[in-house]
């Protein structure tokens, strides 16, 4: 037998002659697959026992099993200052630090539970067209052809597949490819037209180009040649075909992907990564996926609106010189009656706007302004593109700093900070889109999935059931732990030190993991008392699944419902140091610790005797 295999066959963990910080060479026995608290004052070394003794060496031991090579990479861990630690399973430490500073980061994504719900959105979402509104469609060929035969029996229609939407170009070699295929007609911006050698359109107008596959009168006896023409039809539109009606010249679409009927908008097929904001296919291509973006503050641009522009009431340009900008600027604000020397805050909104974002007609510059000899013609953007483009000019780091203290951030107009492209958005799962659902709390959205059932059809309910089954047991751990206020789409740098652990233990909960041994922060700090029950419940879950949980903590109940307690003290820093009980918590509510005294309601804190007297009134100093 190894000395591995014996280690595992432990059913303690033995700490020897720890001397971390202020311990003072304690030997500890910690029982393996169960709940022990570890005790004590502030500053006794509770957190020197639990996290610089007892994690440090696992965490040592875990990267010694990479090669060589691999820990040149890492920083090497020191050995903790102790004798010998055995019995000791992997290590996972969920301390109280909100370290994940990625604005990409939700708690949707760290609990993974937006990874089930784009699942969810890929499988069994349902596909609305952003332009119309309507339910997108996709056929087999086969039910191109039922549908012709139905709709259009004895009308006389062409067939045609599109080759080029709303581009512009002149489709010169285009028009000479599918020419000498053999085709006869296209249809260019709705005009049917002959294919001619040398045909081409004009190049800067967008163009909606398409191949004539056939025309004929929609007959029974017709069958084989349409249902030819038709994967023709399909095969050079890529998927997509038109069926123009002769007599009455509507139009309607078909497609083997998702497409829009009205509209002929077609979608990609789904899939997770098109739910994602951190995917270049599932992001919002303004906000690139943040939902916020930045923008100029007209506040920092102008921070005192009594000054004139002359005098320097724009930031970014200073007092008044002989440059382009401020000819430019004068120039619009003549148009609206003002000039250089009013004061920016008896400027009208409509010559404010015009001096930040610009104007869309080419300005005018009088020669004289200048000292030219002929007026001069500027294209004038605003003070915001010019702050961009003086930015971009350099591109260098004190550039881009300069720009930045002109800047603050606002909801992204595009996805209104929902993060994902208008493809995304257009999937409904009931009636909501992922982002609304991301941005319920974690308690009405497990109460909405509750009830989603009756609203499904037959072929959602067989496709959502076990994704459905994981999304509500992961949010049944969140409300465990208390976080039923919290909503997936909130970022993870804005939680606290408590809800970031918290949200760690709902994720490990989530894992099923087992034989490993977890490192738990005082999670209880912040907590209701009803939530407190629920996180002791949590944490009783994750050692029932075969787990050992050792968890820093000074609350009352937690230590009540542990398995094991170890008191250390008996007083804080050099005083502290040693382990004054280690015990079940029956047997500590015996012993004359400073703890059990408290425990046991024997100990109190005093009442300040200089405390003032309540007056029933509220002041402030």
């Amino acid at each position: 037998m190894t000395a591995q295999d014996k280690t595992f066959q432990h059913d303690k963990i033995e700490v020897l002659g720890a001397r971390v910080h202020n311990l003072k060479n304690i030997d500890v026995d910690i029982p393996r697959h169960a709940l022990t608290v570890i005790t004590g004052l502030s500053g006794s070394g509770k957190s020197s026992l639990a996290f610089d003794t007892i994690y440090a060496e696992g965490q040592r031991r875990y990267i010694e099993t990479f090669s060589a090579y691999a820990r040149n990479f890492l920083d090497n861990l020191e050995r903790p200052d102790v004798d010998k630690i055995s019995g000791l399973s992997p290590v996972i430490s969920i301390e109280q630090k909100t370290t994940n500073k990625n604005p990409r980061s939700t708690v949707g994504t760290v609990t993974e539970i937006y990874d089930f719900l784009r699942l969810l959105y890929a499988r069994a979402g349902e596909a609305y067209s952003y332009a119309s509104g309507e339910k997108m469609v996709k056929y087999t060929e086969e039910q191109i052809i039922e549908l012709l035969l139905s709709h259009y029996a004895d009308h006389r229609v062409y067939l045609l597949a599109p080759l080029v939407q709303q581009r512009k170009g002149h489709y010169k070699e285009l028009f000479e490819s599918v020419r000498k295929k053999g085709f006869i007609n296209v249809r260019v911006d709705g005009e049917l037209r002959s294919l001619e050698t040398g045909m081409r359109v004009d190049r800067y107008k967008n163009h909606d180009i398409e191949l004539v596959i056939d025309k004929l009168k929609v007959q029974a006896k017709d069958e084989e040649r349409l249902k030819k023409s038709v994967q023709q039809a399909l095969s050079q539109g890529d998927g997509l075909m038109l069926v123009l009606d002769a007599d009455d010249e509507t139009v309607r679409y078909y497609s083997k992907r998702l497409m829009c009927p009205v509209t002929g908008l077609a979608y990609r097929e789904p899939a997770p990564h098109n739910f994602s904001f951190n995917s270049s296919q599932g992001a919002c291509p303004k906000c690139k996926g943040l939902g916020v973006v930045n923008v100029i503050d007209r506040e920092k641009v102008c921070p005192d609106p009594k000054l004139s522009i002359k005098k320097g009431a724009l930031v970014p340009l200073g007092k008044y010189t002989k440059t382009l900008i401020f000819w430019e600027i004068e120039t619009v604000l003549e148009e609206y009656g003002f000039t250089l020397d009013t004061p920016v805050a008896e400027l009208s909104d409509e010559a404010l706007d015009a001096v930040f974002n610009g104007t869309p007609e080419l300005l005018r510059i009088p020669a004289a302004r200048m000292g030219r000899t002929d007026d001069y013609y500027a294209d004038f953007g605003g003070v915001v593109k010019y702050i961009r483009q003086m930015a971009d000019a350099e591109m260098t780091a004190a550039s881009q700093r300069w720009a930045e203290q002109f800047n603050t951030t606002a909801c992204c107009p595009a996805c209104h900070g929902a993060r994902l492209n208008r493809e995304a958005l257009s999937y409904k799962f009931g009636d909501k889109n992922i982002a609304q659902l991301a941005a319920m709390d974690v308690a009405e959205l497990k109460e909405w999935l509750d009830g989603i059932g009756e609203k499904l059809t037959g072929k959602q309910q067989a496709i959502a059931t076990e994704i459905l089954k994981e999304i509500r047991s992961r949010l049944s751990f969140l409300l465990d732990v208390g976080l039923d206020y919290l909503s997936l789409d909130r970022t993870a740098m804005t939680l606290s030190g408590g809800e970031s652990q918290r949200i760690r233990l709902a994720t490990q909960i989530g894992s099923q993991l087992v034989n490993v041994l977890y490192i738990l922060d005082e999670p209880s700090i912040g907590l209701h008392q009803r939530d407190n029950v629920r996180l002791i419940h949590s944490l009783e879950q994750l050692r029932d699944t075969g787990n050992t949980v050792i968890v820093v903590e000074h609350d009352k109940d937690m230590m009540l419902a542990a398995d094991y307690v170890v008191d250390i003290g008996p007083r804080a820093g050099r005083k502290g140091g040693e382990v004054v009980f280690q015990g079940t918590p029956a047997e500590m509510l015996k012993s004359r610790t400073l703890t059990a005294e408290y425990l046991n309601g024997n100990g109190a804190l005093p009442f300040p005797p200089c405390a003032a007297k309540a007056t029933g009134r509220c002041c402030a100093s």
